[in-house]
């Protein structure tokens, strides 16, 4: 009856900062940071690519992406990466990664 209520099943996994750390030195991955270029320049993960979920074209970008890949997201707290993976998730990739807290909660090295 109130089928409304219940919550939907993710189709991507919220991890820990250690955890996605470790992943990110495994072959086959990709490092996704879904905020703005300005944030993205403040301060970003080594190796980690820029696309902004906000923009016009996040859609198409991400389009453009291999599906076969494991896929490491992230943004400032965890939000919009989240976002970013369900999205994802609909257009079909299937290993996705969200970091839970986002990078505020990165204790490693930012570049």
């Amino acid at each position: 009856m109130f089928d409304f209520l219940k919550a939907k099943p993710k189709n991507y996994e919220d991890i820990p900062v250690g955890e996605f750390h470790d992943l990110m030195l495994q072959p086959n991955t990709v490092v996704l940071d879904v905020r703005t270029a300005g944030e993205f320049s403040g301060g970003k993960l080594r190796g980690a690519r820029n696309i902004d979920i906000m923009s016009r074209d996040f859609v198409t970008q991400i389009q453009n992406l291999p599906k076969d890949k494991t896929y490491l997201v992230y943004c400032r707290s965890g939000n919009r990466s989240g976002q970013a993976c369900e999205v994802m998730a609909n257009m079909g990739f299937t290993n996705l990664k969200n970091m839970s807290g986002g990078i505020g909660r990165w204790p490693f090295e930012v570049v």
